[in-house]
């Protein structure tokens, strides 16, 4: 453009074009209701329709591009530009835009709004018109770049419309209007100008919007992540760190991932509310401390008190905390610490007034105290002599050396006979366990309720217990064990109504069915994690009796993606991942074992987080013909227990991790059935052979690799869940890593026989196996292109089913895993360690 680029501003606002373009303009307000709004992760750095005044664009030459004069709907002015040069010959008609700053995105997106004539319309059929236009740009980091030589500007793209107008359209005031977006990037500098060069086309420029993509500032997991741009490339993730809110601390650094698209994706780690404090709409309040407080029996020594539970208790109470001194007193004070709502204050001056304070423990630590009461003991009885001491002194060391005596002897007793651990006193127990809760590094321990002489006493340790006119049930949702299973809502007092899930235990249940339906309650509420199943707690004290779990609206994993089969991105998907060893990890290290790890026992919610689930069911080896393991909820499969939990009953965090490969292999194959139709006395003698399952269509190798590692038959040659975690947070950092797929030829075999999977019968020609499986529409066409055999089919990869028209990628996996479920068969379709 060089010295020609000073050319004048964009011709005079609202001068007709020649001929017939005229009409043009008259058209655009039908289109100009249909611009959108943009939403919320864009943020425009342009646009045309919203600049009140001077563009400040210029074209060259001057009777190339016009700036027409148009209003909208709402009859505000717009800027609009047109070229419609087609009778003549070589068109070079150049319009640049103002210097536009890029607010420090790397990669920025042009909208593009504008109608165009088809030229097979236009009178003559002229040879000369054109039916697309150029758009360029030029990096600059000042407003002194407009005027350089075309030939430095860099091209975007060819521009063409997918609707073009004729005259007919005009005369019918039909307006079809294109809108085409693109993206460029990376950018380096401070700004740029966008160029738009018309070869010979009859255009309107309708309007220009310019943008970047950003993720909008959010709270999560009491975690504030901050306006984020998004990265340069279009696969990129950025990580981010968040910054816990008030009165919250960090547990494990909470970061989340920037999508190219301004998408917050993988959360990972969160913050905890400060001891004293409990979340609420994702914010750190105080937790009410104890309001009521009742006197109790009085002496000239002793107050003993009772309370209620605060109105608002921060999770479960573990213990309350009782501060009491002398009145006027205040330096000089005595702690007591008790499991229960109830003390007795020894040891107090007779006829003295005492204040009392009373705060709650929770796992999150310590509420507040409570406001002061005040209690007096009783006053001593005056005496009518010294003498009518004696009596009772020498009485008092009588009967304190006896009670010495008979403690010193108990004591002797029990360090002879030893305690066991349900002979050793409860609270003493429940102490230590307590502690634990407390978020101390390294002491935190899972606590099998079966070692509670009273199995009721362990659901009351570790649920709350919640007033059933508290629960509104909806609908049943499933059907459990012991009963229904439904959806609801609960409101507790002070708190906003929230939805919740209900297990209900049915009608003339025994006692045994009680204590066992009750014990997945005691497991489940001493877990706190994002990843795992959240107990909200249990009604016990009338009927029907329930748990009450958080609610997870898309249900179970397995059904949840067997429902959306091929609908997400491999980072997704691995973010689930992610999030399931997450929970897994918390698990191992609290030393819980959970021996039941598959896809159809985690529940995902619908910011597709999932959270493990199922605990508390007990598994016994069973010497039926498939070797499946009975529970008191039916069969379970071995396809996802490892080989020493089969053989020798090993279950450990180790078998979790194989069940872990297992899981990942459904993710990632959208809740394919693990080996298929093969029996459990098939899969047993394969996985002993060292035959593993084959990766998943589509299967990132890193993440088939991962699996292969979690199948390993020594079990201590198998990643612990922390390395896990490491791993897939490696891969997510850096999603290129997860572009190079696994091989075809060591997906499936190259041998196939005309044998079909057990039970099924044998496939006498190609047609039949594909109507047998529902893909009877592509017999024809198998035929035709030579499968005309089911040894042709053995040979059949993802690539020539794509190539026969087989684009649907529901069918594609449906044709491919039939072909690998008849190649397992014979054990040849499944890869060997």
């Amino acid at each position: 453009m060089g010295p020609r680029g000073t050319g004048g501003r964009a011709g005079r606002a609202g001068a007709p074009a020649p001929g017939w373009t005229c009409l043009l303009p008259l058209l655009l307000c039908t289109a100009l209701r249909s611009l959108r709004a943009s939403p919320g992760s864009e943020v425009n750095l342009l646009d045309s329709r919203t600049v009140m005044g001077d563009l400040g664009w210029i074209a060259y030459p001057k009777n190339g591009w016009e700036e027409i004069g148009e209003v909208d709907e709402n009859y505000a002015p717009i800027h609009t530009y047109q070229v419609c040069k087609v009778m003549e010959q070589n068109q070079n008609n150049w319009l640049l835009t103002s210097w536009i700053s890029n607010e420090g995105a790397s990669r920025i997106f042009i909208e593009l709004k504008f109608t165009l004539r088809d030229c097979n319309s236009l009178p003559g059929g002229l040879g000369t018109c054109k039916e697309t236009f150029n758009m360029y740009y030029f990096e600059s980091d000042d407003e002194d770049g407009r005027n350089i030589k075309e030939n430095q500007y860099i091209k975007i793209d060819t521009i063409a419309a997918d609707e073009s107008f004729t005259e007919l359209d005009l005369g019918d005031r039909v307006m079809k209007l294109n809108t085409e977006v693109r993206d460029v990037g990376p950018l380096t500098k401070k700004g740029f100008y966008l160029a738009f060069q018309d070869v010979g086309a009859c255009i309107a420029l309708v309007s220009v919007r310019v943008y970047y993509k950003k993720c909008p500032s959010v709270i999560r997991n009491l975690a504030r992540f901050p306006d984020t741009i998004t990265g340069a490339d279009s696969s990129q993730l950025l990580e981010v760190s968040g910054v816990c809110i008030n009165h919250s601390v960090t547990e494990e650094a909470p970061k989340m991932h920037c999508s190219a698209e301004g998408e917050w994706l993988v959360p990972i780690g969160k913050c905890l509310c400060k001891a004293g404090y409990e979340e609420k709409n994702n914010t750190c309040q105080a937790p009410s401390p104890v309001s009521s407080v009742k006197k109790g029996k009085i002496t000239k020594n002793s107050i003993s008190l009772s309370w209620q539970e605060p109105d608002r208790p921060n999770g479960i109470i573990l213990e309350y905390e009782i501060k009491y001194f002398e009145k006027d007193q205040e330096t000089s004070y005595t702690i007591i610490k008790s499991k229960e709502t109830a003390i007795t204050a020894d040891g107090l001056k007779p006829g003295a007034a005492y204040v009392f304070q009373i705060r709650a423990r929770t796992a999150a630590g310590y509420g507040g105290f409570s406001r002061r009461f005040e209690f007096e003991t009783s006053p001593v009885l005056a005496a009518s002599s010294d003498q009518s001491q004696i009596p009772i002194i020498v009485v008092s060391v009588t009967v304190g050396v006896i009670l010495l005596a008979v403690v010193i002897g108990f004591l002797l007793s029990g360090r002879r006979c030893g305690y066991s651990k349900a002979k050793q006193d409860p609270e003493e127990e429940k102490m230590h366990f307590h502690n634990g809760h407390i978020k101390l590094p390294g002491v935190r321990t899972y606590i099998d309720p079966h070692t509670y002489e009273d199995p009721n006493q362990a659901v009351h340790e570790f649920a709350k217990e919640i007033e059933a006119s508290c629960i509104t049930i909806e609908r049943v949702i499933g059907a459990g064990e012991f009963g229904e299973v439904c959806s609801g809502r609960l409101k507790l007092q002070g708190k906003r109504e929230f939805p919740v899930a209900i297990k209900t235990l049915k009608v003339g249940y025994t006692e045994k069915q009680r204590r066992d339906f009750l014990g997945e309650a005691s497991i489940m509420g001493q877990f706190d994690h994002p990843n795992i199943i959240h107990l909200e707690g249990v009604v016990t004290k009338s009927k029907p009796v329930m748990i009450v779990t958080e609610y997870m609206e898309n249900g179970s994993l397995d059904t949840f993606l067997k429902k959306n089969d091929g609908q997400f991105t491999v980072i997704q998907l691995v973010g689930m991942l992610r999030g399931i060893a997450s929970g897994m990890k918390y698990l191992s290290d609290m030393g819980y074992v959970h021996r039941d790890l598959a896809a159809r026992n985690i529940l995902i919610n619908s910011n597709l987080v999932c959270k493990v689930s199922d605990f508390g069911l007990s598994r016994v080896l069973e010497d039926d013909p498939e070797a499946a393991y009975t529970t008191r909820g039916g069969k379970i499969p071995i396809r996802w227990t490892a080989p020493e939990a089969i053989a020798f009953r090993k279950f450990t965090s180790a078998s979790d991790v194989w069940s872990y490969g297992i899981v990942m292999w459904e993710v990632m194959s959208y809740g394919e059935r693990p080996y298929w139709e093969m029996t459990n006395q098939d899969v047993i003698k394969a996985v002993e052979e060292g035959y593993r399952l084959p990766s998943p269509m589509d299967c990132p190798a890193a993440l088939y690799q991962l699996m292969l590692d979690c199948w390993q038959k020594d079990r201590n040659s198998r990643p612990k869940f922390d390395e896990i975690v490491s791993m897939l947070d490696k891969l997510i950092r850096n999603p290129s890593s997860l572009k190079t797929l696994v091989n075809a030829s060591s997906r499936v075999s190259n041998l196939l026989v005309e044998h079909s999977p057990v039970g099924s019968g044998a496939y006498r020609s190609v047609g039949e196996w594909l109507e047998a499986i529902k893909m009877g529409r592509y017999t024809e066409i198998f035929m035709e292109n030579g499968y005309s055999s089911m040894d042709a089919v053995a040979q059949v990869t993802l690539e020539d089913l794509r190539r026969l028209g087989v684009t649907l990628v529901g069918h594609q996996k449906k044709i491919m895993n039939s072909l690998q479920e008849m190649k397992v068969q014979l054990v040849n379709g499944m890869v060997p360690l």
